[in-house]
């Protein structure tokens, strides 16, 4: 008993089988064909309905150019993208709106034309085509009409007009070239001549800031490389042609942009240079005019030749003191600008060799961050962690420029200190001179100085212009934007590429998910995979339509079917069991009711009489037994008025058509049929019985809901325990092997009743058997899948050509 308990326990491994889970996804292919199809429907409406988006793109180029003039007056051009972030930089500077404003202004964007669609309604930009000839009579960028306002032709004199006026729709009657107004504008519209007659229109009023939000939303701006000066620009618009222009007008305003940035610096110099030449002029014009009157006065025509030398010299040494003092006023006034963070700084005198080479460089840095600042501060609040680590990289940038230039002052401090004690001598020897010649010679040494230094001024003032002139745009355009008239969203091939993946994938995940949330059993690899219990057969389901009380017995009327091969099978294999009895008790029973006890019991019976075993059915189920309605007699009395004594057992034996077998009917429902099965009446009937008969078949009441056929189950040698396909849930199949724990039993087999191929339902395991399980607990039978069409049965079903499954059968 021990060794059975263990086999009993012991379930049969079972191996995936790979081309039955292909069988099983490919029983409901008609789901995944219907998903497919739906999402690529799905899909195309998506597309039909999604408006068109375009993208454009063009290359700028990024480079310090010098002009060739500035090599002629030796005057550099100091570099404005030495800063690090030089590209994000220009990226803002192309987004700002003062640029976008002038690139919006190149385009003919006043006025702007729609037609109205199919899809919805939805209105398509007509850019650049004008159908309407429109004057604007009356006109204020600032105040006008801004809502659309649609055009409908009535004939070659007049036309409608119709818009909103908040929530009132306004429409009425205009000539051609007769003005009209709406709002605060006034119009005039030209007799369009070659446009169709039904055709309506849309156009309404613009501002330049009415299309700043649209190309922000649709640009941008990258490297082509990593560290490179090369900048790849994009614009997408739902119009392509209005993309490339305004993606072309954008560089362009942006080179005239960077060239006036460059002149900037050019300019502050002249205009310093400007401020101390109208100084200069007046103090020469007043120098020489002194000198000719005090020569007139004194009659002096000339001074010695000591005195002349003496003049040379001071006039040298007074002349770089003057330029000195001019570079320190250009300090001062740089200093300033930077203490009181004005937008730019401009470095406006620099006498050659005297400030620090990087200071031009460090200027330009600054200014790039200011300009960045102003962007980001459109953007960001004064607080955002941007702006306070823009902050700190101005706050660094300018304590360098503030010590570069207290270095440069230091500097020309110590040369203004030098030069006052050259000239100290000079004037001492001044001193001793003639009073007459003194007075002179200090006349001509202040005219003398001015004049010099004027004309040194004149000379940079000059070369600040040719530099000027000269300066030529930081940037190159490499390619200008053409337009792209193959829509870039919504991604066609991508999207229909998506709608056959989400419908595969909700195809295979209905087929999974009605896998996972089914509770039935509806092939044997399931029972085998819950219950170590061997299953003794597999009777097929009946193709055809049956009556409730199963009044024929099928496996007799239709002997060449499937249905009564395989109930022959298990009459084979119960010749296995017990088979050292001469005379078998086989009870049958299940877990519920409607899972086809009395069924299989009936149809067994009956192969079972056929090969010369004499068979009686007993109608053991007292509570709701349907065995009389299938031999159709009346269930006045049977098995519970035995039980009650009411009877002998001759009373109760019937006989039917079928030779050699006979049956016994329940009777009426008795008010205790558990205690009457229970009862010694129940053991007497069984063993007078098994004189006369070969095998005794009990149909007993549902054994997981009444326990009526406890006592039937222990005394009887098979017990067979039906399980109905796509009826009984999993928990049946662990019922027989825990009633065979319980009471000890190592006779309990399963049959698996009303089986029909459903590979949507069915296992993907294949049993194993293997070892001491084969041969011993498990026994020959088939299901007959796939053999409908052997031309070995009468009831076999055509194949039609959409069912794929046939291939697999084959």
């Amino acid at each position: 008993m021990e060794e059975t308990d263990k086999i009993q326990h012991k379930l049969p491994s079972q191996e995936i089988d790979y081309f039955k889970i292909g069988k099983i996804l490919l029983s409901r292919w008609y789901w995944i064909v219907g998903s497919v199809t739906i999402c690529m429907l799905a899909s195309n409406v998506y597309l039909w309905y999604t408006p068109k988006t375009f993208a454009t793109s063009s290359t700028m180029k990024f480079e310090e150019k010098k002009s060739e003039m500035a090599d002629i007056t030796g005057a550099g051009v100091a570099s404005d993208r030495a800063n690090a972030s030089r590209i994000q930089t220009e990226t803002i500077v192309l987004q700002s709106t003062p640029l976008l404003e002038s690139a919006i202004k190149q385009l003919d964007y006043r006025i702007s034309f729609y037609i109205v669609g199919r899809v919805l309604n939805r209105t398509n930009e007509l850019y650049p085509q004008k159908p309407l000839d429109i004057e604007l009579i009356k006109f204020d960028s600032l105040n006008f009409f801004h809502d659309l306002i649609t055009y409908k032709p009535i004939n070659n004199k007049s036309f409608s007009i119709s818009y909103k006026n908040g929530s009132k729709d306004i429409q009425y009657a205009c000539k051609y070239n007769v003005p009209f107004t709406i709002g605060p504008t006034a119009f005039s519209i030209k007799y369009p001549g070659g446009l169709p007659s039904t055709v309506s229109y849309l156009f309404k009023l613009n501002s330049p800031n009415d299309f700043i939000g649209r190309i922000r939303g649709g640009f941008q701006a990258n490297e082509t490389a990593k560290n490179s000066n090369m900048i790849a620009l994009h614009e997408v618009d739902s119009n392509p042609q209005f993309a490339a222009d305004i993606l072309n007008a954008i560089m362009k305003e942006y080179l005239n942009y960077d060239r006036n940035q460059r002149t900037l610096s050019t300019t502050h110099m002249i205009q310093f240079i400007d401020s101390q030449l109208d100084f200069l002029s007046s103090q020469v014009k007043g120098s020489a005019n002194s000198i000719e009157q005090f020569k007139q006065n004194k009659k002096i025509m000339d001074v010695g030749s000591a005195s002349e030398q003496a003049m040379g010299k001071a006039k040298d040494i007074e002349a770089q003191l003057s330029l000195l003092k001019i570079q320190l006023l250009a300090i001062d006034q740089l200093k300033q600008q930077i203490v009181k963070e004005k937008e730019n700084a401009n470095l406006s005198f620099d006498l050659g060799g005297v400030i620090e080479p990087q200071l031009n460089e460090i200027v330009a840095g600054l200014n790039n961050l200011l300009a960045e600042k102003y962007s980001l501060l459109k953007t960001y609040l004064p607080n955002s962690p941007q702006i306070t680590d823009l902050n700190q990289q101005i706050l660094v940038a300018k304590n360098n420029i503030l010590t570069s230039l207290n270095s440069s002052r230091n500097l020309i401090e110590n040369k203004v200190k030098y030069l006052d004690t050259q000239i100290a001598p000079i004037n001492q020897q001044i001193l001793q001179m003639p009073a007459a010649e003194r007075d002179l010679f200090s006349l001509k040494r202040d005219f003398e100085i001015n004049d010099k230094v004027y004309s040194f001024l004149s000379e940079k003032k000059l070369d600040a212009q040719i530099n000027s002139a000269g300066i030529l745009p930081g940037a190159t355009i490499i390619d200008l934007a053409q337009p792209n008239f193959g829509p870039v969203s919504p991604d066609e091939h991508g999207i229909r590429r998506t709608g056959i993946i989400f419908g595969l994938v909700i195809g295979l995940g209905l087929i999974i998910l009605i896998r996972v949330l089914n509770p039935y059993i509806y092939d044997k690899e399931t029972i085998e995979s819950l219950t170590s219990v061997p299953i003794i057969g597999v009777i097929r389901k009946f193709p055809e339509e049956i009556d409730e009380y199963s009044s024929q017995i099928l496996a007799i009327t239709r002997p060449k079917s499937i249905f009564a091969e395989s109930v022959r099978s298990v009459r084979t294999n119960l010749s296995f069991l017990a088979s050292e009895k001469e005379h078998k008790i086989i009870c049958i029973t299940s877990e519920v009711a409607g899972e086809g006890k009395s069924f299989v019991a009936v149809n067994l019976s009956s192969t079972l009489s056929l090969i010369n075993k004499k068979v009686i059915l007993i109608a053991a189920d007292l509570r709701r037994s349907k065995l009389h309605k299938t031999f159709q007699v009346p269930n006045d009395i049977g098995l519970s008025n035995y039980l009650a004594n009411q009877c002998q057992a001759e009373d109760i034996v019937m006989h039917s058509s079928q030779e050699n077998l006979d049956f016994i009917i329940s009777g009426p429902v008795p008010p205790n049929p558990s205690e009457l099965l229970h009862s010694g009446r129940m053991t007497e009937l069984i063993t007078k019985l098994k004189t006369i008969y070969d095998l005794i078949m009990i149909d007993t009441a549902p054994i997981g809901l009444v326990s009526d056929a406890i006592p039937l189950i222990r005394m009887s040698d098979v017990n067979l325990f039906v399980i109905r396909s796509g009826k009984s849930k999993f928990y049946s199949a662990t019922v027989p092997q825990r009633i065979a724990q319980e009471y000890h039993l190592d006779n309990t087999v399963i049959v698996l009743n009303a089986y029909s191929e459903d590979l949507l339902h069915s296992r993907y395991y294949t049993t194993k058997f293997t070892g001491e399980n084969y041969g011993s607990r498990y026994y020959y039978y088939s299901d007959y899948s796939g053999y409908e069409s052997s031309g070995y049965y009468i009831d076999e079903k055509k194949k039609h050509w959409w069912d794929i499954r046939r291939w697999f059968n084959r």
